[in-house]
């Protein structure tokens, strides 16, 4: 899945467009052909503090309320469920995605981590001083 709007900037810029409002969303679509429903979701939006969701949403509504509802018995369930967070603004995945930005950020130093006491480090019998981490287990 990839994740759009967020071309350019880094990791500490993206999270502190979330600490404004901003947030990371997706917008789930029913396609449904007679006796087979097919729930999906689109890629990941960045939705900034000041945008608002219709923009990215309004293709998966269309696609909703045309090819949707087809499928008995799930595609009206299902398409009435892919509504609702359309009108909400769309499903929040901020606190997943975040997390997963902050693990695989290039700028952090992630070289040395103490888990538990114990120390581990990437780098070989280097005697510069690295920052070390507790993380919690």
């Amino acid at each position: 899945m990839e994740i759009r709007n967020i071309e350019g900037l880094r990791v500490s810029q993206v999270r502190d467009l979330v600490y404004q409002g901003g947030k990371f969303v997706v917008f789930p679509y029913t396609v449904s052909f007679v006796l087979m429903t097919l729930k999906r979701s689109s890629d990941i939006y960045f939705i900034r503090p000041d945008e608002n969701t219709f923009k990215y949403s309004y293709g998966y509504v269309f696609l909703n309320l045309i090819v949707g509802w087809w499928g008995f018995p799930w595609g009206p369930i299902y398409t009435i469920g892919s509504a609702y967070h359309h009108v909400v603004g769309g499903k929040d995945l901020t606190q997943a995605v975040m997390s997963h930005l902050t693990q695989h950020d290039p700028e952090a130093n992630t070289n040395t981590y103490n888990i538990n006491g114990i120390e581990s480090s990437n780098q070989d019998n280097n005697t510069t001083e690295t920052p070390t981490y507790n993380i919690p287990v």
